[in-house]
């Protein structure tokens, strides 16, 4: 059994996709799978991963069966994943492989969620929409001072998960990559450990980029909200407690 499944979203990616991939496999020295999650029959990203797993049996192409979009695509992949560890990454080389056996040593220490994390010292964004960024940023520093989520990017969808963690968990993101954020804020208020690494995020070079801001930011709201109300409350709860 593999301590590690490294999860790959793609939509139509087709040979950009095989760089990434391979640089996955040599990522970390334990047992591990590659776990590709499509949705379409024609992607032309199957052709691909067929050549892919034929050479490396550890990598695996899973479709995704409940709807089409992001969320459900991750998902249909947790479902099928067999490691202890669950890592997300994106199949257009914006996310640092080489971050992902630091995230999970600190797994191994005990957290059962770690964010790369674009937004504390040593982490760094370039390129991308100005909006997109700001907002991300401001939703993740906001929860980090006002409810204490120890991660200061709690969008970031590259994150690493115990999967014991996601089977406990009622997941219900339908739509994009709010379900990163809604995992993140769920595990705040379950009492699961939580920490970050710092990352380097770079805007893909090829291609073009699958995030829907204004379509999903409705999405995000929703769990941002509940971060929020939930939070300070369990915060002034606590604070009562202590004073009584």
């Amino acid at each position: 059994m593999p301590e590690l499944s490294i999860v790959v979203p793609v939509h139509r990616e087709g040979e950009a996709a095989r760089p990434v991939i391979e640089k996955l496999v040599g990522c970390v020295d334990v047992p591990h799978e590659i776990v590709v999650v499509y949705d379409e029959s024609d992607d032309p990203t199957l052709p691909v991963l067929e050549d892919l797993h034929r050479r490396r049996p550890e990598i695996r192409a899973v479709q995704n069966r409940l709807g089409r979009g992001p969320a459900l695509a991750l998902r249909a992949a947790f479902a099928s994943v067999t490691g202890d560890a669950v890592v997300v990454t994106m199949a257009d080389a914006s996310d640092d492989p080489h971050d992902i056996p630091r995230m999970l040593a600190r797994l191994r220490e005990g957290y059962d969620l770690v964010a790369g994390s674009r937004y504390m010292a040593g982490g760094q964004q370039l390129g991308g929409p100005r909006l997109k960024s700001r907002l991300s940023r401001f939703a993740g520093r906001s929860l980090q001072a006002l409810v204490g989520l120890p991660t200061a990017d709690a969008t970031s969808a590259f994150k690493m998960y115990r999967k014991s963690m996601l089977d406990a968990l009622t997941i219900e993101s339908r739509h994009g990559f709010e379900i990163s954020l809604e995992i993140t804020v769920k595990a705040l208020l379950g009492g699961y450990r939580i920490t970050e690494v710092p990352t380097v995020w770079r805007d893909r070079v090829a291609g073009r980029s699958k995030f829907r801001l204004v379509r999903w930011l409705p999405h995000y709201l929703r769990w941002y909200g509940l971060a929020l109300g939930r939070g300070l409350f369990r915060g002034r709860h606590r604070a009562l407690r202590t004073a009584l």
